[in-house]
């Protein structure tokens, strides 16, 4: 369960595996291009940078730079520290870090693609 900061309970470090973080894709466009926002048009400004990237499984967003966030984010697999002040974060996962490590460690192939689909569904909604 992802819940959003500062409700952060769990706090891992040294992980076995210091893989940086896996792409998170929602809906269809699975190269990377799409990208909506809640709030209307396709991208919304920075929030803040306050929580650092600083342990496994924070939830943060994905940008092409300052401003340009839309509906991408990402998790991280370990401490980001060069993610910090670039990539908002907006939450933490604080039960179920044991299916990161599952995801995190599915066999990938060309281009880091997992080689079986991994799917998250009824976690959650808006």
């Amino acid at each position: 369960m992802a819940v959003p900061l500062p409700a952060v309970a769990e706090r891992m470090n040294n992980p076995k595996n210091p893989v940086v973080f896996f792409d998170v894709t929602i809906g269809g466009q699975s190269d990377g291009t799409g990208s909506f926002s809640i709030y209307g048009g396709s991208q919304f400004a920075d929030e803040n940078f306050q929580v650092k990237h600083s342990s496994p499984g924070m939830l943060s967003m994905a940008n092409s730079g300052r401003d340009t966030n839309g509906c991408q984010f990402f998790i991280t697999c370990a401490p980001c520290d060069f993610l910090d002040g670039k990539h908002v974060v907006f939450g933490q996962i604080v039960d179920g870090m044991l299916v990161l490590k599952k995801i995190e460690n599915v066999p990938t192939g060309a281009n880091n693609r997992p080689k079986v689909p991994v799917l998250i569904s009824q976690c959650g909604e808006m």
